[in-house]
């Protein structure tokens, strides 16, 4: 395949895209995921005459009684996707006082912005399996991308950006709640970014609700501080549990469950549970479940819900109802006892 690139201004390419001569392809490309953070970094490359990587395009249809031809974007929609909405004021694109308004520029720089010269890199007539080929292999890397990485890819908001300073927290270092793979293959970002959902609605199977929470809370994600906040009582309760570091509490799963159910007990019911006796109940729950001999039901179904589908809604209740019971044990004693 032989391409042939050139340069086009700003001009030429915004009014293709609103004239309908330069067509998207979004059957094949990434949706429009760009947080506002990110559009307006890239704006700032534009004015200020930095240059970015080339985008491709390909040759279209045309209309043999006209003459008029249309070509298609293979890689680059996200980038002359903001340049229109800059130029247009949409209201998609909301300005912070660091990137004035297309109105507001001078006419020198806004002939400067429209005259900018874009690198584009021109595939000619190709089929749309060719040009999937192209795509794909543009935006390819060495290995299958699992679920958090292709969220990766897609969403670099404040959403995600909360996951990866949970993930960085101390706390997990200390107890080693993830692997090495784990933080590699971004599955570290992925189980705090799952967690903090749940803690905002309830149970789901997997991370089925990860994507919405990551395009709602992509551009702004008001809770943050106040979630930190909670969530690092938690753990700090889970450090005064004193939980022995070979307790199975260690494991995703089971850790999981206990910061959702305390959280629910502590943060949302105000609820105080005696740290001694919850510690006490759990480390012979969690012994009970490891070791041979004979087993009660909820030990059992417990075990079961550990083991097999631990991810799924069902098992994620189930462990959460057990995990609850003793809390609430903890918390009726201690109120209890100051009668």
């Amino acid at each position: 395949m032989r391409t042939v690139a050139t340069n086009r201004k700003v001009r030429v390419l915004i009014t293709s895209l609103r004239d309908g001569a330069l067509i998207p392809r979004p059957e094949f490309q990434r949706r429009l995921v760009w947080s506002n953070r990110h559009k307006q970094a890239f704006l700032d490359t534009v004015l200020k005459g930095f240059p970015f990587p080339e985008i491709y395009i390909a040759a279209g249809e045309v209309d043999p009684d006209t003459a008029q031809g249309t070509e298609m974007l293979v890689d680059g929609q996200q980038r002359i996707t903001t340049l229109f909405q800059y130029f247009s004021g949409s209201s998609e694109l909301k300005l912070d006082d660091a990137i004035p308004a297309y109105s507001q520029l001078s006419a020198k720089d806004k002939n400067a912005f429209l005259e900018y010269d874009v690198v584009v890199r021109d595939l000619g007539t190709v089929d749309i399996g060719q040009i999937r080929e192209v795509f794909q292999r543009i935006n390819s890397t060495r290995y299958a991308l699992n679920a958090m990485e292709i969220h990766n890819a897609r969403y670099d908001g404040e959403f995600k950006t909360f996951g990866e300073e949970l993930a960085e927290l101390k706390f997990f270092e200390i107890h080693r709640v993830f692997t090495a793979s784990d933080v590699r293959r971004m599955q570290d970002v992925r189980f705090c970014l799952v967690l903090v959902a749940t803690l905002m609605s309830t149970y789901f199977d997997g991370d089925t609700e990860l994507e919405d929470y990551l395009e709602k809370y992509n551009d702004d994600f008001p809770k943050a501080a106040g979630l930190k906040r909670s969530i690092e009582s938690i753990l700090e309760v889970i450090e005064r549990l004193h939980l022995p570091e070979g307790s199975r509490v260690w494991r995703k799963p089971d850790f999981f469950t206990l910061v959702v159910e305390l959280y629910r007990a502590i943060v949302e019911e105000k609820k105080k549970p005696a740290l001694t006796r919850l510690s006490a109940a759990l480390s012979a729950f969690y012994q009970k479940i490891e070791a041979d001999g004979p087993k009660g039901r909820d030990v059992l179904a417990y075990s079961k819900a550990s083991f097999q589908g631990t991810n799924h809604r069902g098992n994620r209740i189930l462990r959460g109802g057990i995990v609850r019971q003793f809390i609430e044990e903890a918390s009726v004693r201690k109120a209890n006892a100051l009668l």
